[in-house]
């Protein structure tokens, strides 16, 4: 019964996301030789050309992945339609749907459900060749501020968001990784940005070790990272990040 009502309901969830306080994400797609990435954005307020503004992409989790271009917005979206975001921090926020049969991340192999082996080099992502499209697509199409690029993600978008940074180390001004994880020896390569790592010490879906690896590898490179770890948390550590007054105020200053 409470997976019939769930289903439901499910379409005024996302009607609710979709539209508050009169804005909306509207949804495009990126397409690429016979490839297609589904994707919704939201533009600042009083949109001008005549401004430069900071973009967000934000990669969501495996829960949410598919072609409706709709589930993607389920976690974090409406922290970027508050009207006092958007009246302090006018910015573009994107958010990128993974097709099922994909990942942001490239998980070598899970030898245990709560145990992942990434890559030492995380090039060879068609998906994230795609993401990488559409930014390109997004800063021809609209006025960014090329300094103030910004990307995040939990669980496996926190993962894509590691590979995101070892590919492209000099674009973004700053990421967030939520309960997610990556190889530590790929921190030589993702120096540029100001990260912020967010974790439960009770996670059962990806065990808190993989941050704290990330952590203790970046924090040797002399990154600028910040590391919270949530006590009693499991996976959805994301509502603690999404309710900490210090997140966006510090997400949206940093700065190339």
């Amino acid at each position: 019964m409470k997976l019939y009502l769930i289903k439901i309901f499910y379409p005024f969830i996302y009607l609710l996301t979709f539209y508050i306080n009169g804005q909306s994400y509207e949804p495009a797609i990126y397409k690429n030789n016979g490839q297609v990435l589904p994707y919704r954005y939201l533009l600042p307020k009083d949109y001008s050309v005549d401004a430069e503004y900071p973009i967000l992409i934000f990669l969501h989790g495996a829960g949410e992945r598919g072609d409706d271009n709709e589930l993607q917005l389920f976690h974090g979206s409406n922290l970027f339609l508050d009207k006092k975001f958007r009246d302090k921090y006018p910015a573009i926020v994107v958010f990128p749907q993974c097709p099922s049969n994909y990942y942001w991340a490239t998980i070598l192999d899970r030898p245990e459900p709560m145990k992942f082996e990434y890559s030492k080099n995380p090039i060879d992502n068609p998906i994230l060749d795609l993401v990488e499209g559409m930014i390109n697509d997004l800063i021809k199409k609209y006025s960014v501020n090329e300094r103030r690029i910004y990307i995040g993600g939990l669980s496996m978008g926190a993962m894509g968001t590691f590979e995101m940074v070892y590919r492209n180390p000099r674009m973004f001004a700053a990421a967030f990784a939520v309960c997610g994880g990556a190889n530590p020896e790929i921190s030589k390569k993702i120096r540029q940005p100001a990260w912020r790592i967010d974790h439960g010490d009770k996670d059962n879906v990806v065990p808190i070790i993989h941050s704290k690896l990330m952590y203790e590898a970046m924090k040797k490179e002399k990154i600028d990272v910040i590391f919270k770890i949530h006590k009693g948390v499991n996976h959805n550590s994301w509502d603690n990040l999404f309710s900490d007054p210090d997140f966006i105020p510090w997400l949206f200053t940093q700065s190339k």
